[in-house]
């Protein structure tokens, strides 16, 4: 089996963490408890109100009606750009925790001055591409329709740049470079991509549209960001790759970003198939076979280079 080895694992041998697995995995149940009531706490307060009107004008008690209803609230500029801003915390807990709590050197998590805005910049890329062929491809194959958006809010689509800059990169520093880094160092390094990318699927469990294949995928996506930040033995590149991938699929192209419904954008996808496999359904793109074949074609030339380091390195 291709051996998975970088700096990152090795730092985080040193840390202070629990050398019992299940142990760890318990303890990063409850911070991501944490973090996820830190981010939610100045939302919910702005929102509460609007939200209490909505349910109770409908007069509904049905649960799942109620998270419809909160989904489409949360999705108004005013709640979602805050929401998005205050995943700050994420990032800010998880470098708390692992640097006081597991005595880790923050390089254990990725946080790498060589070369940071080359991999940054580099992952703009690579994740702007990456979203783009799944949404072209869908277009190609007549699944959906893209159409150029009848007005613009170009205020709106630069805060949600920003709001997605920092998301994707709390959702990195929780999933990759806390958990996968902390069982890197104790644990096999396979098992360690394999249950950060599980846990990053099932974070997203609530979410409309959630199906086997959007599990898959996801849990793909966690693969082949773990891959990446190995190949690449840093936090910079994968964090740019997740923000871009988010705003360029909701923001751009127009399309529900895991569900979470449509917003502001410079292009408007809407779907034509009624196959859910193809489409993605209520989830968005993120759910659909097209976006399954991209991800693995993806993992390709990342799984390439880091055979060819390890081989460099055993020469």
């Amino acid at each position: 089996m291709l051996k998975l080895k970088c700096r990152m694992f090795e730092e985080s041998k040193k840390s202070t963490a629990s050398e019992n697995i299940i142990i760890t995995i318990i303890i990063f149940l409850v911070m991501f408890v944490v973090i996820q009531l830190a981010e939610s706490l100045i939302p919910s307060i702005m929102s509460n109100s609007e939200l209490k009107q909505r349910i109770i004008a409908e007069g509904t008690t049905d649960i799942k009606r109620s998270m419809e209803i909160s989904v489409d609230v949360m999705m108004q500029p005013k709640y979602l750009i805050p929401t998005l801003f205050c995943t700050v915390f994420g990032t800010l807990i998880s470098i708390i925790y692992c640097r006081f709590i597991e005595a880790r050197h923050l390089s254990s998590m990725g946080m790498r001055k060589k070369k940071a805005g080359i991999h940054y910049l580099q992952g703009l890329l690579v994740g702007f591409v990456m979203i783009s062929a799944a949404a072209l491809l869908s277009a190609l194959f007549g699944i959906t329709e893209i159409s150029v958006s009848s007005s613009v809010n170009w205020r709106i689509i630069g805060l949600m740049l920003v709001g997605f800059l920092i998301q994707g990169m709390s959702e990195e520093f929780i999933f990759r470079g806390y958990l996968m880094n902390t069982l890197g160092g104790r644990h096999n390094p396979w098992l360690a991509v394999i249950i950060s990318s599980t846990a990053f699927s099932l974070a997203h469990l609530l979410n409309p549209g959630f199906n086997l294949l959007v599990f898959f995928n996801l849990t793909l996506f966690g693969a082949f960001a773990g891959l990446y930040m190995i190949a690449f033995d840093d936090i910079w590149g994968v964090s740019a790759i997740h923000s871009i991938w988010n705003f360029t699929q909701g923001s751009f192209y127009g399309i529900s970003v895991s569900g979470t419904g449509e917003t502001d954008s410079l292009l408007r996808t809407t779907a034509v198939s009624d196959s859910v496999l193809l489409s993605g359904g209520d989830f968005g793109i993120e759910g659909s076979l097209v976006t399954t074949f991209v991800l693995i074609t993806a993992c390709v030339p990342v799984l390439m280079k880091i055979k060819k380091q390890d081989t460099s390195v055993n020469k």
